[in-house]
Formats: C-alpha cells, structure tokens, sequence
C-alpha cells in the first residue's frame, strides 16, 4: 500500500479510496439524493486519505464513517481511476475490497440512502466504478 501512495505522490495527485462490500452477491451502494430529476449513480463508500495517512487506516475510516461497519480486513487492492475534483485538481481513487464484522445496521452520515445491488444485474454506477466492480467480479 506504501507503494501506492509513492505512485500517487510521484504523479502529483490527490488521494482517495473507494471501498467494495458484499453481502450474499450485493454490493453496497451510497445514493447522495435519492429524490429529484437527473439523479446521480450510485457510490461507493470512500473519503480522502488525509496528509501522512496509512491507505489501510483510510480505508477502515471510510467504511466506519460513511456505514457505521467495521473492516476487519483488507482482502485485495482492486485497481484506481483517475478523474478531476469538481475544483478541477488531479485525483486518483484506489479502490479495495474489505470484510466488515457485521452487515448492519448500516448508519449513514453523508448519504441520503443505500442500496445492496446485485453484482449479477445492472450496476447503476459511473463507467469508472462499473470497471472496479467487474475486476472485483473476476
């Protein structure tokens, strides 16, 4: 993982991580709004790794903050994406798949909803995010 942040420094992009949790075929999916016209896909949860940092460390705190679970273990690193922050500022996104101690209940702090969406139907998701679920599939 120290690697990872290395390369993210290296190429002069800020850091993010992206989590993958399944239950029984489903991923866990964060709508920001569940109401409204031009609704945006679905998320992962995932938050900024912040300055010093361990990418593990990131990884547990989103989980825990955004779903109120806690990871256990970090199973594999699932590949990143890079994209532009809405302040138009280089971001990569390492995206990695955990196992949490318990499904629920899920306690949302920064989203209206969620959905657990099977990996087997339509993912209602970015191109990006669809690419991590399908090298998670596989």
């Amino acid at each position: 993982m120290a690697e990872l942040r290395e390369r993210a420094v290296a190429d002069k992009v800020a850091l993010r991580v992206g989590v993958v949790l399944e239950n029984n075929g489903a991923v866990l999916l964060l709508e920001r709004d569940p109401q409204g016209p031009g609704r945006s896909p679905l998320s992962l949860p995932g938050t900024i790794v912040r300055p010093g940092e361990p990418l593990a460390t990131a990884v547990a705190r989103a989980v825990f903050e955004e779903t109120g679970l806690s990871v256990v273990d970090i199973v594999r690193h699932l590949g990143s994406f890079d994209y532009l922050s809405n302040a138009g500022k280089p971001v990569r996104r390492e995206h990695f798949a955990v196992d949490v101690a318990g499904f629920g209940p899920i306690q949302l702090s920064n989203y209206a909803g969620y959905r657990w969406v099977s990996l087997d139907g339509e993912l209602p998701v970015t191109p990006s995010i669809r690419g991590i679920l399908t090298t998670y599939r596989s």
